[in-house]
């Protein structure tokens, strides 16, 4: 089976050569040998600054609901489809369900009574939970409760499944790298049980009883681990943590971020690192008036305002948010937020990979 010969496009970079025969006959001898010039495709290949196919877009959490309410009645949950999870899919990506060309984000619906069946990835992930409870997820057999605010994370290659034991439904928002190990074939997947095994509800899961202490490390595990083991990252210690930081900015600390903007990381406590090798999580609180920096960044992210109300400016999109609302920043597109009562968003990025690979790059713009 012979390959496709590859098409050379006209260029309309400077200096190039002049039509002619012979450039013809060597044009049509590269495609043939599946060759193609870098001086037709430099522009392309090489611009000033990234120039992502991914496009800001706005996902409304009023919309996504009860979409995902009524795929909640019509489909099955189950071997094959796995999760009730619904993607979004960014406008510029060509109807890939990719929220950007690494990142992937969805809204998963579970019914009452429901399992969804255990199975393992090499993907990194985690779950958010803009609102509800009920659910627990069971990571290696570690069942995790999940709550309104928490943030649970789980490396890959982890055995994992929801079950939803209470009398109501329940949603939340799920956040993978699936685009990026998509695009370098480095994907596995395996199947486990069709069924959840898991008759306890622990007050905390083993993972919050051995990593869950502010500040302390546990001696008795002392290997590092490229992925967090804390397995929820709870909304009671998070909230605290931003009250803190803006009380703290009232009597005189100086706010490295800007007036009224407090933020938290998840970090892995075995190193102090992000929470997974290609996904960085934060919080971040805007106090009533706020408006931040406008930033670009190399590297894209997905935003879900968790509460409040305010305004956001991608590139030359503007929209007003409120809570459950999910946004996308592709790389490099300035972004600047401004609170109105108050806001608080959960904001998950790529930028771990593009730190490791010395790749990432951070403009303010000046005021």
């Amino acid at each position: 089976m012979t390959s496709s010969p590859v098409k050379i496009a006209a260029s309309e970079a400077p200096d190039q050569p002049d039509s002619s025969p012979e450039l013809e006959a060597l044009y049509r001898g590269f495609e043939a040998e599946l060759l193609v010039p870098l001086w037709t495709e430099i522009g392309d290949l090489m611009p000033a600054h990234p120039r992502s196919k991914a496009l800001p877009h706005l996902w409304r959490w009023a919309d996504l609901l009860p979409l995902a309410a009524e795929s909640g009645r019509l489909v099955p949950v189950g071997r094959g489809g796995e999760r009730r999870a619904i993607a979004l899919a960014n406008p510029g990506l060509g109807g890939r369900p990719f929220a950007t060309p690494t990142l992937w984000a969805a809204i998963q619906y579970l019914n009452p009574g429901e399992d969804a069946p255990v199975h393992r990835h090499t993907q990194n992930a985690f779950r958010f939970v803009v609102e509800g409870e009920g659910v627990w997820t069971v990571v290696n057999g570690d069942p995790v409760a999940m709550r309104r605010g928490d943030f649970l994370p789980q490396a890959g290659w982890a055995w994992h499944g929801h079950q939803n034991a209470t009398s109501e439904p329940m949603a939340w928002i799920d956040g993978l790298d699936i685009p990026f190990q998509y695009a370098v074939d480095a994907s596995f997947f395996e199947f486990g049980p069709d069924a959840v095994d898991n008759t306890e509800t622990p007050a905390r899961s083993r993972s919050e009883r051995l990593w869950g202490h502010p500040g302390l490390r546990p001696l008795t595990h002392l290997q590092p681990t490229p992925a967090t083991p804390l397995l929820a990252y709870r909304w009671e210690h998070t909230d605290r943590a931003l009250d803190d930081q803006l009380a703290l900015e009232k009597e005189g600390v100086t706010a490295t971020l800007g007036p009224g903007h407090a933020a938290v990381r998840f970090t892995n406590p075995t190193t102090g690192g992000d929470v997974m090798p290609t996904l960085r999580t934060e919080f971040h609180r805007l106090a009533p008036g706020t408006e931040t920096a406008t930033v670009s960044e190399v590297g894209s992210t997905v935003v879900q305002v968790f509460d409040g109300m305010g305004s956001v400016t991608v590139g030359e999109h503007s929209w007003s948010v409120e809570r459950g609302d999910l946004f996308v920043v592709p790389s490099w597109q300035p972004l600047t937020v401004r609170s109105e009562g108050g806001l608080d968003l959960f904001r998950f990025s790529d930028t771990p990979v593009f730190e490791a690979l010395n790749l990432n790059r951070r403009q303010e713009a000046t005021r």
